[in-house]
């Protein structure tokens, strides 16, 4: 049996890694960590007691060839305290999102993409009632 206590990291592939830091420290105000000397280029960010890794591969096999919106693909959910308050900023910072709000999942939901086309979903706890 795997006794699993915890996600310990995700790894996404990008092809620029300068878009992408620009992306994940300025759009999704990630802190970047340290990250030992491997061959390949990419970044490493703390994000609560889990850690986010770009590699960069041009030829990577995860990345979309559509960029489309779409919750039913393959993603990563960062968990955010305000909801209104990342409209905003993605407003501000020029970023396409689509909204979810109230749907089945149980909270509250934004999809975007990075440069690259990985999906990305912001969401937080529901805070409205659902009618009925």
């Amino acid at each position: 049996m795997i006794w699993n206590e915890a996600i310990q990291h995700v790894s996404l592939s990008v092809t620029n890694l300068q878009a992408a830091k620009h992306f994940y420290e300025n759009v999704l105000c990630l802190t970047e960590i340290d990250r030992p000397p491997f061959d390949s280029e990419g970044v490493w960010y703390k994000i609560g007691n889990q850690q986010l890794h770009l590699l960069v591969d041009e030829n990577s096999q995860t990345l979309r060839k559509q960029h489309n919106l779409v919750s039913t693909e393959g993603h990563m959910a960062l968990r955010i305290a305000d909801f209104q308050a990342a409209v905003e900023w993605l407003t501000k910072h020029h970023i396409e999102f689509r909204e979810d709000v109230n749907g089945v999942s149980g909270f509250d939901q934004i999809f975007l993409n990075d440069p690259d086309g990985n999906l990305i979903e912001l969401n937080v706890e529901q805070t409205r009632q659902e009618e009925g």
